[in-house]
């Protein structure tokens, strides 16, 4: 923190050629009255970019301006410096020069730092500046993710407990008392996940370490972690088995839970799962945003022909819509923006779902309770009792389930669903295989939509590819003919990416909609591969055909679309 401000550092703040006389009196009293360092002053203020004012400080201070991202720095250099006085001051050495450690700030009027990091460190030093965003990610990148809280466990009593009566659900972490160091450490990982936009955070115990993972748009990425987290391995699955109201004395079973938070003002919910392996409890939480607002059918990358075909169809009064995919493809997503949809004062909606991911207001939803004999099945047979117009089943996933929900369609109200097959034609003949007549499927289904989710290019770093590689093009059936006055990018890696070259995704869908020509086929039970041919040749485009064109308009990689569009190919 800046305490004090000399009067010579108006002159110097004026070569930096920033800033005028009056920016330069403001930006040195609100540094000093709200305690703030002048690189957040000046930005706070919007009188220039971190960027720029720290560019221009360097070169009058005559010291180094440092981008962090792509830096490697030794363990041996990381070492000289505790973790607390990392973490404390916001600084992370990088090189050692003539005997000189070298310390990256942003900050570099913060009165005593260099007295305090020469101390703790026991040789001379030297500041450089750098990006404060950059310093929070070198330091979490090579030390991992709760450092300082761990430096803190090592300190103090190892044999960590946590109480069996405690419990918080929906607590604020802004405002959580974070006295505990575990209960510290594991609100950490669930901040570091929600600020990576992860879906999923993964707890694995392995023979030496504690590996802990984040699935960011859909791939798992490992997170950096101290050396010494597996010593805690029991006190972290404790804490979460506590916040879920689980049995913490249960280790031998596998369980499920739930968590309520509040993370800057978003309700999250936290599905939390345990599941016992050879070195312990491997725990995986699903992050549910309830507060999130649902996307739109626009939102969801649908081809212009494909949205009205769709529009059309759930504005019907009857049939069955089927949305399929392997977990993780997005179904969910799309079925609630149908909902969203058509999800009006004259319509009563009600859907059964295991378990419900998204509440939506004005619509009935009620959660399938296996154990207790509340299946799809029999919670079907209630809802057509309550007088619904549209119903919506998370998943067919037996006849049973599947014959009530196409007499349903039959009898006057309008279904949604979803299955697990690799495309759309494979849809049809797995509701065959259930034993359904075909004579019910072809006269019931409206529409089938396969889907599947390709990461999107970060649109900060992206570039150009300069010499497509034609052999490899040819060879996952790419149109060639296409490439010509198009631009393919390809991903590079940047700060706001993570270094992985894409941020967010997108739908590629395959719409299957059941004509005649599809209805002869279904009554003579035809092949999957029959269906598909005979919808290609009425102008359905394939999950590949939509990925091409997503790639043509610079949306993702070519790499992208195979990765996840293989199977259904």
């Amino acid at each position: 923190m800046t305490t004090s401000l000399p009067t010579s550092l108006t002159g110097l703040l004026a070569r930096t050629g920033l800033l005028s006389e009056v920016q330069i009196a403001a930006l040195l009293q609100q540094a000093l009255q709200n305690d703030i360092s002048l690189t957040r002053a000046a930005v706070a203020q919007g009188f220039t970019t971190e960027e720029a004012f720290l560019e221009s400080l360097a070169s009058v201070l005559h010291l180094p301006f440092l981008r962090l991202g792509a830096m490697s720095i030794d363990a041996a250099i990381l070492e000289k410096l505790p973790t607390r006085a990392v973490f404390q001051y916001n600084v992370i050495p990088y090189a050692i020069e003539n005997g000189a450690l070298m310390v990256a700030t942003n900050d570099p009027f913060d009165t005593g730092l260099v007295d305090a990091l020469r101390l703790a460190s026991g040789m001379r030093v030297k500041l450089a500046l750098a990006l404060l965003g950059e310093i929070a990610s070198a330091t979490k990148k090579f030390y991992g993710v709760g450092a300082d809280t761990m430096e803190k466990l090592m300190q103090g009593d190892q044999r960590i407990e946590v109480a069996p009566d405690e419990a918080l659900m929906k607590t604020d972490l802004g405002e959580l008392d974070q006295e505990a160091s575990i209960v510290r450490f594991v609100n950490q990982i669930i901040w570091e996940a929600y600020q990576e936009r992860s879906t999923d955070i993964h707890m694995e115990p392995m023979e030496n370490q504690l590996r802990i993972r984040y699935r960011v748009d859909g791939v798992l990425h490992q997170t950096p972690l101290p050396a010494q987290l597996s010593r805690f391995q029991a006190a972290i699955i404790s804490r979460i088995k506590v916040m879920a109201n689980m049995d913490i004395a249960e280790k031998r079973l596998p369980q499920d839970g739930r968590i309520g938070m509040r993370i800057q003002g978003e309700d999250i919910d936290i599905r939390v799962s345990t599941l016992p392996t050879a070195y312990g409890e491997s725990v995986s939480l699903r992050l549910l945003m309830r507060g999130k607002e649902f996307i739109g059918l626009r939102q969801l990358g649908l081809r212009e022909r494909d949205e009205t075909i769709i529009r059309k169809i759930i504005e019907k009064p009857n049939g069955i819509i089927l949305v399929t995919g392997p977990t993780g493809s997005g179904k969910s997503t799309s079925l609630y923006a149908y909902l969203h949809e058509i999800n009006t004062i004259d319509q009563r909606i009600i859907t059964v779902e295991d378990p419900i991911e998204y509440e939506m207001a004005g619509i009935n939803q009620c959660n399938v309770k296996a154990e207790i004999g509340l299946t799809f099945a029999t919670a079907l047979r209630s809802i057509l009792r309550q007088d619904p117009d549209i119903i919506m089943i998370g998943e067919i996933r037996d006849f049973e389930t599947a014959e009530i929900a196409i007499r349903a369609s039959l009898t006057g109200h309008l279904v949604f669903s979803t299955l697990h097959t690799n495309d759309a034609g494979g849809a049809v003949t797995r509701l065959l295989d259930m034993g359904v007549e075909p004579f019910l499927v072809a006269s019931s289904l409206e529409a089938v939509v396969a889907q599947r989710l390709v990461r999107r290019l970060c649109p900060a770093c992206k570039r150009p590819v300069k010499d497509p590689d034609l052999t490899f093009l040819r060879s996952v059936g790419f149109p060639l003919d296409k490439i010509a006055g198009a631009t393919l990018h390809e991903a590079a890696g940047c700060e706001k990416c993570r270094m992985t070259g894409f941020r967010g995704r997108t739908g590629l869908y395959e719409l299957l909609t059941i004509t005649e020509g599809i209805e002869h086929l279904i009554l003579q039970r035809s092949s999957s591969n029959a269906i598909k041919q005979k919808a290609v040749e009425e102008g359905m485009l394939t999950l590949r055909d939509d990925g091409w064109s997503k790639v043509l308009e610079g949306m993702t990689t070519v790499e992208e679309v195979v990765r996840v569009s293989e199977e259904a190919d």
